[in-house]
């Protein structure tokens, strides 16, 4: 079972939870500044749901950037502790790798009309 830990965005945080590659469940929250206090229990509220022991856990992929420095830093922080007590691999897991539109839909950009850019004349 592999715990996924995104805190890139400060404010909002993702987790997840796979089995061979396979989405169990995922989870969202609003953290604003109070990560380092909400990330732990979040995390025991994923597991706890999916009735999955901490145990169970083989590795951990965490967000490693780019994103909130802080954010980031709790996550690897977490990660790192939880990995090191489980005796499991932790992994980063580059942003570019998960984003998606934020609109939900395919990103439609327009480029620049001719007339409108500069050419150094």
């Amino acid at each position: 079972m592999l715990l996924s830990i995104n805190t890139s965005n400060f404010n909002h945080c993702h987790l997840a939870l796979y089995d061979k590659k396979k989405l169990v469940d995922k989870t969202s929250f609003i953290s604003q500044k109070n990560l380092s206090q909400k990330l732990l229990p979040k995390i025991r509220e994923l597991l706890d749901k999916n009735k999955i022991e901490l145990s169970a856990l083989t590795a951990i992929k965490v967000n490693t950037g780019p994103g909130s420095f802080t954010g980031l830093r709790i996550g690897i922080a977490v990660a790192n502790a939880l990995a090191f007590a489980l005796g499991i691999p932790v992994n980063n897991l580059p942003l570019g790798k998960v984003a998606e539109p934020k609109y939900g839909k395919e990103p439609n950009i327009t480029p620049p009309l001719p007339h409108l850019t500069t050419t150094g004349n």
